[in-house]
Parts: structure tokens; C-alpha cells; sequence
């Protein structure tokens, strides 16, 4: 059965119901025909996670073309190994390149900082992977803010924002200035916030234009000395399209809630 002849709607049919079983069946399914390979691929790298070093160098020898590179299919795309991305990744025929279509990008850097290797994390191969990303989750990247903040304006549709573990610019000197793109995104998803030190990306999300920011959920912990100000003024500046809040800070919790006895 070299060529199954099945009408394309129904072949796509089969393969779609067949993702929602076992992994093994999608990679029997590619193994058919080189007709059916696009459609079990699309649900077989629907989500990839780089989980270790190993695992993307293994990626990268067996897909180190972008243009014929499976990333095309993947929705989600998470590295726990943000410290093995080359500048060369990023470049013209990189293998990052070929997660061009991806919704969410999630990047775990603390396992980089039981070894070591945090200083090494480059987010200039990853700016712009992807123009449909919409959900954007940062863990525990002890980067300068100015970093952090060009890689988040790089993703113009951006609604979805999730920043932990940062260690707001300690030993990198005084503040960077950045050329905010002509499209910023329009943050109207959430924003989920955990925050150690003065805050940093909080005084980068303030300094967006007027309207800017119009988050509808908003959750942080907060640990910034006295300096809750900026966490008061980050919820008056979308108070106008903010649906719910959680703020594990009690005094802090409260003052808002009397600024939106609403919410």
C-alpha cells in the first residue's frame, strides 16, 4: 500500500481522530505513505520540549535544516535549556528557525543556574521566532531586564505574560535603554508575576505608551521591599480592562482592592 489513494479530507480525518490515541499510533500513521507524513506530523510535534542539552543537540543533528525541520508543525515550544542556544542558531539556516509558527514559548533557565550557566543564556537567536506567538512563560532567567523586555516586545501579538524567578538586574549595571518596535503587543491576555527585587520588568511594562497595557487577569507574589508602588501603578494603568487579580501580599492586596472594589 504505497499510495493509498483516500480523498484528502478524509485521510486528514483519520489522522486527527488517531492523535488521541497513543503516540505509537501517529508514528505507524507516518510510516504509511509519504501522503500521510504532513498530518501525523502536525499532531506528532504539535508540542516540543527540549527537556535537557542532549535532547536539543539530538534535535539539531537530525533536523539541521529549518526549511525541512518538523518545527513548522509545533504549536508549543518549551526549552529548559535556554544556555545551549547559539547565536549561530538564530542566524539564516538555524535550526531555531524552523519553529517559525508557534503560539507559546516557554523558557526554564533554572537548571542553567544549578550549573552554572546562566550567564551564557542568549535570547537574540529567539527575537521574533515567531510572529503568532501569544503566550509568553520566562522561568527563573537572571538577565538583565533589558534583555527580557527585547525579547517580549519581539512578539507583536503577544497577550499572555509569565515572568518568575527574576533577579532584576543585579550586578549588570545601571539601566539599559530600548527601541520599542512600531507594533508593541497588545498584552490583553494575563500577566502573572513573581517578583524579587525593585522590579525591573514592572518599570519596563510602565514605561509602554499610554494604552499599552490592557491585561484582564493579573497574579503576582511579591517581594520588592517597600516599593509596592509600581505593582499599584501597573494595576491602575489597565484597571480599565482588568477582570481579576491575586496578589500574595496581603497590604498590598488590600490597597488595590480599594482602588477596584469592583473586581
Amino acid at each position: 500500500m504505497s499510495n493509498p489513494h483516500l480523498p484528502e479530507e478524509l485521510l486528514d480525518h483519520i489522522v486527527d481522530f488517531l492523535h488521541l490515541d497513543t503516540g505509537r499510533t501517529l508514528k505507524n500513521c507516518s510510516l504509511v505513505s509519504k501522503s500521510w507524513i504532513p498530518r501525523a506530523r502536525r499532531h506528532l510535534f504539535a508540542d516540543v520540549w527540549f527537556e535537557t542539552e542532549e535532547y536539543l543537540e539530538l534535535w539539531k543533528k537530525r533536523f539541521p535544516d529549518p526549511s525541512t525541520s518538523p518545527g513548522h508543525y509545533t504549536n508549543a515550544l518549551t526549552i529548559d535549556c535556554p544556555h545551549a542556544i547559539t547565536v549561530a542558531d538564530g542566524k539564516a539556516g538555524g535550526w531555531i528557525r524552523g519553529f517559525s509558527r508557534i503560539t507559546h514559548l516557554e523558557l526554564d533557565g533554572r537548571s542553567a543556574k544549578h550549573e552554572g550557566d546562566e550567564s551564557e543564556i542568549l535570547f537574540v537567536p529567539l527575537q521574533g521566532l515567531s510572529p503568532f506567538v501569544k503566550s509568553l512563560n520566562i522561568y527563573g532567567i537572571a538577565l538583565p531586564s533589558s534583555h527580557i523586555f527585547e525579547l517580549i516586545l519581539s512578539f507583536p501579538l503577544l497577550e499572555d505574560l509569565t515572568v518568575t524567578d527574576h533577579y532584576a538586574d543585579r550586578g549588570f549595571g545601571g539601566p539599559q535603554t530600548i527601541v520599542q518596535p512600531p507594533n508593541p503587543p497588545v498584552f490583553t491576555g494575563s500577566l502573572k508575576l513573581a517578583m524579587i527585587g525593585p522590579g525591573h520588568i514592572v518599570r519596563r511594562l510602565l514605561s509602554l505608551p499610554p494604552g499599552g497595557i490592557r491585561f484582564r487577569k493579573f497574579t503576582s507574589t511579591w517581594d520588592g521591599g517597600e516599593d509596592t508602588s509600581l505593582i499599584t501603578a501597573l494595576v491602575e494603568r489597565c484597571s480599565h480592562t482588568l477582570e481579576s487579580f491575586d496578589i500574595a501580599c496581603d497590604p498590598l492586596s488590600t490597597s488595590i482592592r480599594q482602588l477596584c472594589p469592583y473586581r
